[in-house]
C-alpha cells in the first residue's frame, strides 16, 4: 500500500469516523479556494508557499501558563528557524485551492502528533496530506496537563509548521518533496494546516533484506548522502532525534525521510568535554566540548551511529560480493565506533561503489568463460526455472553481474545452471542482468544475445 510517511506512522490502520472528524486539519478541504494563506487566487492556480505566519490573535480565553510559555518557545524555534541564514524558501507549490479540490482522501496512518492521508489531486496525481493528530497522543497528554484542547492543537500544529519550514528550505533527493501547504488562522484560537507532500510507500526492513544485494547498498548510499547533506546543509548541522526506519518512506525505488519535525539545527552546548557525551542504549561515545561551548560534531555522530544500528548493520553486509566484505567490514567497524565522520564515510562507499561498477573487485580470479560454448544470435524464452537468493526474479535466477565472465562464475558455482545469457536489462549501477538456467528448452532466434552453455552439459542434440 502505498503510503505517506508519518513520525511513528501505523501501517494500514484505520480512523474511526469519529476520530476523523477531531482532526481539524483534515476540514480544510470543505474550505473554498483560496481560504488561508497557502491558497491561491483562482480556482487550480499554484499559490505561493507561505513564510511561517506572524503570532495569532490572543484567544478569547486565557490559557494556563504552563501552556503558553510552551507556545511561546515553539513560536521562537519557528521564527529563528525561517530567520536563519542560507537555504532560500522554495517558491510556488499547491494552496488550499487545490486542496479543496482533492478527492478520494483516505487515512493511511497516524503518530503522536499527525496523522497522515493520501488524496487524488483535480489535476491528476496523488499527494500525501498531513496535519495535526487531534486525538493524538501528543495533543491527548498536552490537555492532562493544560486542560486545553485548542491551545494543545494549536502546539501540535506549530511543530507541523516546524516541518513545513525545514522542507521549504531543504531540498535534497534524499528529503521528501513538500509540494504545498494550505495555512488557516483566521481569528481562531487553532492553527490549521495541512501539508501536501511527494507520496511514497512505506520502509519495509524485512522486505530489503530479501532484496538483491546491489539494491540494499543503494538504500545505504543514499542514506549517506543525505547525513553529508544535512552535516553541512545551509541552515547548519542537522540531526534527527526521532531515527528509525520508520520516518523513511521509498519513492520509486529510491530512500527518503519524510518525518522532519524532530529534527533539530541546535548542536548540544556544554562548557567542558564531560558534558559532551553521546548516550545510545548499548555504547557511549566521548566528545569534545568547542571553545564556542558547542560539543564538536554531535548531530553528525548521532546521525551517523543511528544509520550504522538501523540500516548498516542489517543491510550491507548479507549476500555482498566475496571481494568487497572487507571494505564493507571496516566501514561497520569505523562507523560503530565512530571513528568515521560522515566525510570519511561517504568517500568509503564511494571507493565500494567504484570497485563494484568498474569490476576491479574481479581481480585475481580464474577466468572460467572458456568452459562456455557462446551461442550466438539466440536467446531463452522467460520462463519458470530454479530459484537462486538474492534474485531480481522470483521466476528464477535473474542477477546482476559485471561482465560474461562473472557470470560464468556465478554458473560455475551453482550446480543446477547449465547456462546463462546476459541481458540487455541494467541496474542503477550499469551493469546488465544475467538470467541463467538449467536447461537449453526452448531457444528462440535474437540478433543480439548471445547464451553461454557448460560445455561439460553441451552436445549435438542439443545444439
Amino acid at each position: 500500500m502505498a503510503a505517506a510517511a508519518a513520525g511513528r506512522a501505523r501501517r494500514g490502520a484505520r480512523l474511526s469516523a469519529a476520530a476523523l472528524l477531531a482532526l481539524p486539519a483534515l476540514a480544510l478541504l470543505a474550505l473554498p479556494a483560496g481560504r488561508g494563506g497557502g491558497g491561491g487566487g483562482d480556482e487550480g492556480q499554484p499559490a505561493s508557499l507561505p513564510p511561517p505566519p506572524p503570532p495569532p490573535p490572543p484567544p478569547p480565553f486565557p490559557l494556563p501558563p504552563g501552556l503558553r510559555e510552551e507556545l511561546r518557545q515553539r513560536r521562537r524555534d519557528l521564527r529563528r528557524l525561517a530567520a536563519a541564514g542560507g537555504g532560500e524558501a522554495a517558491a510556488g507549490g499547491l494552496g488550499c485551492g487545490d486542496l479543496s479540490l482533492a478527492t478520494g482522501v483516505s487515512v493511511l496512518g497516524w503518530g503522536f502528533t499527525k496523522v497522515v492521508a493520501r488524496a487524488a489531486l483535480a489535476g491528476g496525481g496523488a499527494v500525501a496530506l498531513k496535519s495535526v493528530h487531534g486525538a493524538g497522543r501528543e495533543v491527548r497528554q498536552c490537555v492532562l496537563r493544560y486542560g486545553a484542547p485548542a491551545g494543545c492543537r494549536r502546539l501540535a500544529a506549530y511543530k507541523l509548521l516546524k516541518e513545513v519550514t525545514l522542507l521549504q528550505r531543504l531540498r535534497h533527493p534524499g528529503i521528501v518533496q513538500l509540494h504545498g501547504q494550505c495555512y488557516d488562522n483566521s481569528g481562531d484560537p487553532e492553527i490549521r494546516v495541512t501539508a501536501m507532500l511527494e507520496l511514497g510507500s512505506p520502509l519495509e526492513m524485512i522486505q530489503l533484506l530479501q532484496t538483491p544485494w546491489e539494491e540494499r547498498f543503494k538504500i545505504c548510499l543514499s542514506l549517506v548522502k543525505l547525513l553529508f547533506y544535512l552535516a553541512h546543509s545551509p541552515l547548519g548541522s542537522i540531526v534527527l532525534l526521532d531515527f528509525q526506519p520508520r520516518q523513511f518512506v521509498m519513492v520509486d525505488g529510491n530512500l527518503k525521510v519524510t518525518d522532519m519535525d524532530d529534527a533539530s539545527t541546535e548542536e548540544l552546548s556544554c562548557k567542558e568535554d564531560k558534558d559532551c557525551t553521546l548516550d545510545f542504549p548499548t555504547k557511549s561515545f566521548p566528545l569534545k566540548c568547542s571553545a564556542v561551548g558547542k560539543c564538536e560534531g554531535i548531530n553528525e555522530k548521532k546521525n551517523l551511529f543511528n544509520a550504522y544500528r538501523y540500516f548498516f548493520t542489517y543491510l550491507l553486509p548479507h549476500s555482498a560480493p566475496p571481494a568487497l566484505r572487507p571494505f564493507l567490514g571496516d566501514i561497520l567497524n569505523a562507523t560503530g565506533d565512530l571513528r568515521y565522520g560522515i566525510n570519511e564515510t561517504l568517500k568509503a562507499f564511494e571507493k565500494v561503489l567504484h570497485l563494484y561498477k568498474s569490476g576491479l573487485y574481479l581481480q585475481k580470479r580464474p577466468l572460467l568463460l572458456k568452459d562456455y560454448i557462446s551461442l550466438k544470435g539466440f536467446r531463452t524464452v522467460e520462463g519458470e526455472d530454479y530459484k537462486c537468493w538474492p534474485s531480481y526474479s522470483h521466476l528464477g535466477c535473474l542477477l546482476s553481474v559485471h561482465s560474461a565472465e562473472e557470470a560464468a562464475a556465478i554458473c560455475n558455482s551453482q550446480s543446477q545452471c547449465q547456462s546463462f545469457i546476459v541481458t540487455q536489462r541494467r541496474t542503477w549501477t550499469g551493469r546488465p542482468l544475467a538470467s541463467f538456467q538449467s536447461s537449453l528448452t526452448d531457444l528462440i532466434p535474437d540478433a543480439n544475445a548471445v547464451v553461454y552453455i557448460k560445455r561439460s552439459t553441451s552436445s549435438g542434440e542439443r545444439l
